[in-house]
């Protein structure tokens, strides 16, 4: 019978965790860097440097230049001459600041989007790099740059409907912020802390071990769903602005990526340290019952 007990309880325990981690790691994340303007810019702005990223910019500038511009044959050369030039702009670092200030706008996007602005996507503004790239390039006598449209010109992140889809988790999770990682880790320092106390140092170890599995199994939960919602966030997305948008998503789940390994790694030696233990442990024993 204890031992039938003790099964289901280590059933629930590897449930919990299952739970716990994910939510645990998500309700921070949304809390600490999503909702956190410095934060979420230093996320965001390494992305300058990102192939998808100047691409997108370069194309999006490209195509709101040859709107305004008619050359008949000419048209193709100009646009790909256009297009390098702005690509090689993306590598400065005015670019860079330009970047930084168009995320720093977008992140309000962001904040719309966690607390209750409906029918709101998640977009970054380009029209100050727009401008920026404009006044370099005039600066610099390229050709027709002066026709260049400075105006709302923006990657799509989150479209509204998705953004309106997630408000609510979003929201919840914000307002548990790290509570849940707090109850997780009281919930292990009680599972393992009780198993010693009532049956010694073979029950606390084979508590670690439970433990261990349980933050494992977390962790690939977690892994999953942030899978998943990339899926499901670039869906969504217009074709064009895919690839700037999958650098973004990437960028701002980089913690959760690492968080994931974190607590694979944790949980992997908790589960080894628990079963070699256990097995040392029991060996001891049986040596000292078999002796004179």
């Amino acid at each position: 019978m204890r031992t039938y007990l003790s099964a289901a309880l280590s059933a629930v325990l590897l449930v919990l965790l299952a739970v716990l981690v994910p939510v645990s790691a998500l309700s921070a994340w949304v809390d600490l860097e999503i909702d956190d303007t410095d934060r979420y810019l230093a996320a965001v702005s390494p992305l300058a440097s990102d192939p998808d990223v100047q691409n997108t910019v370069a194309t999006l500038v490209t195509d709101e230049a040859m709107q305004n511009i008619d050359l008949g044959p000419l048209q193709e050369t100009l646009e790909q001459f256009l297009h390098e030039t702005v690509q090689s702009f993306t590598t400065t670092e005015s670019f860079q600041r330009a970047w930084d200030s168009a995320n720093r706008t977008a992140h309000q996007a962001v904040t719309a989007a966690l607390h209750g602005d409906s029918g709101q996507p998640v977009i970054i503004d380009l029209a100050p790099v727009i401008e920026q790239v404009k006044g370099e390039l005039v600066n610099s006598g390229v050709p027709f740059a002066d026709q260049i449209p400075v105006e709302s010109t923006a990657i799509t992140v989150l479209s509204a409907d998705r953004a309106d889809d997630l408000r609510g988790s979003f929201q919840w999770l914000r307002r548990c912020s790290v509570w849940p990682a707090v109850w997780t880790v009281v919930l292990l320092v009680l599972v393992v802390g009780l198993a010693l106390v009532r049956g010694g140092l073979r029950a606390g170890l084979g508590a670690a071990a439970v433990v261990g599995g349980g933050l494992v199994l977390g962790a690939i939960v977690l892994r999953i769903l942030v899978a998943v919602g990339r899926d499901r966030v670039l869906d969504e997305v217009p074709g064009s602005d895919r690839g700037g948008a999958a650098a973004v998503y990437d960028a701002l789940t980089a913690s959760l990526r690492t968080t994931v390994w974190i607590v694979i790694v944790v949980g992997a030696v908790l589960v080894v340290g628990g079963l070699a233990g256990r097995y040392l442990s029991g060996r001891r024993s049986t040596g000292r019952n078999a002796g004179p």
